[in-house]
């Protein structure tokens, strides 16, 4: 299943050098967001929703316990959170949305 590019709120869409970025920015970060056996509850998606707003990027980890495939799940997240896919590795992925406020934006994305 492919997916077109740009669906950030934002309407931004990440090249190939800002999401190169965005992972090495990701390779220090701990997964904040846990979804576990009962799979993208809305309280899963709430947190999200609110990692991103405050953080701009969330790393979400998929528990033993879960069936769920992380490119999948990360994929089926974009619409509904406005999101950017940055990258997953094993059970980890990682999501990007600048923030609308502009003073609350923490990430400057290289041009």
């Amino acid at each position: 299943m492919r997916r077109k590019r740009g669906n950030c709120a934002n309407n931004i869409m990440l090249t190939g050098k800002q999401r190169s970025y965005l992972k090495s920015l990701a390779n220090g970060l701990d997964a904040t967001v846990f979804i576990g056996r009962e799979g993208l509850t809305d309280n899963v998606l709430k947190e999200m929703e609110n990692y991103l707003e405050a953080h701009e990027m969330v790393k979400v980890k998929i528990q033993e316990g879960s069936e769920l495939d992380p490119k999948e799940t990360a994929n089926e997240l974009l619409e509904p959170l406005g999101a950017e896919f940055v990258q997953a590795i094993g059970r980890k992925f990682t999501l990007y949305r600048r923030a609308k406020d502009k003073e609350k934006r923490q990430i400057v994305l290289p041009r």
